[in-house]
Parts: C-alpha cells; sequence; structure tokens
C-alpha cells in the first residue's frame, strides 16, 4: 500500500516510540487527521495496526485505542460481553471475525483478559462459559435423568 508523506513521517515515529503513551498520543493525532480527512481510512488503519504492533512489544497488557484492526475486535468483545455473558454463540462469531481481521489467539486471550480485569474493577462480573463447563453440565443433565 502506498502511504502519503505524512503517514510514512507517523511511521517512522512509531518505530521510535518507547512508551505506551506516546502511542496513545500518536494514535489520538492520527484519529484528529482521519476526522479531518487528512489521511484516508486505509492509511488510518495501517498506522492504527502498527501502533498495536509496537505496544504489543512494548507492553502487552495494556490497550493502545486507535484505528485497527484490533480496535475493531475490541470494540466487538465488549458488545458481546455488556450482559455479562460471552456465550458459545458468541464466542464462535469472535473466532469467525478475529480470523477475518488476522487476530491472532494470543492477541485475543489478551484483550479478553484485560476487558475483563476493566469489567471487575467496575464491580461487572463476566461469565465465559467454556467446552469444559458444556461438558460438566451435560454429565450433570445425564446423572440427573
Amino acid at each position: 500500500m502506498n502511504l502519503s508523506r505524512k503517514s510514512r513521517k507517523f511511521q517512522r515515529r512509531i518505530n521510535r516510540i518507547n512508551s505506551i503513551e506516546k502511542l496513545q498520543t500518536i494514535a489520538n493525532e492520527i484519529q484528529v487527521l482521519y476526522d479531518n480527512r487528512e489521511i484516508t481510512h486505509n492509511e488510518a488503519i495501517a498506522l492504527g495496526n502498527q501502533i498495536q504492533q509496537r505496544a504489543d512489544v512494548l507492553d502487552g497488557t495494556k490497550l493502545v485505542y486507535a484505528i485497527s484492526d484490533r480496535d475493531t475486535y475490541r470494540r466487538l468483545i465488549e458488545v458481546y460481553l455488556d450482559d455479562g455473558i460471552l456465550s458459545r454463540t458468541e464466542q464462535i462469531l469472535l473466532w469467525d471475525e478475529r480470523r477475518k481481521l488476522g487476530i491472532s489467539e494470543d492477541a485475543h486471550d489478551r484483550l479478553l483478559a484485560s476487558l475483563i480485569v476493566r469489567y471487575h474493577r467496575q464491580g461487572r462480573p463476566i461469565h465465559i462459559p467454556s467446552v469444559i463447563d458444556q461438558t460438566e453440565s451435560i454429565k450433570e443433565t445425564e446423572e440427573e435423568n
């Protein structure tokens, strides 16, 4: 993809950054440029993805809010967690979206863990049934019958 001169300057800045806070500042600058239509959507996504990759190198436990595929995925997880339960169906839908956006399972696990921690701090319980939970409930049902 051909990036504009402005976007290439941002790429160089992103590669030199050494803190999550500074990456967030750059992400905010990119958002303003995108809102003012000074850079294209594709450029904003490319820069945002680069910011997310750099954030992983610096500290994979912290979230950076930038226009990116990962941010799109994070918002989807937040929608699914809104009711406090991440159902099996929602997990399958997330898997499909993760595949489409090119989000690794490791990145998914980190995002989900950080969102769960945030929700717990807010006093919101989160329940994520797993395959093991479903197997146990099936066994309990069989034992009752």
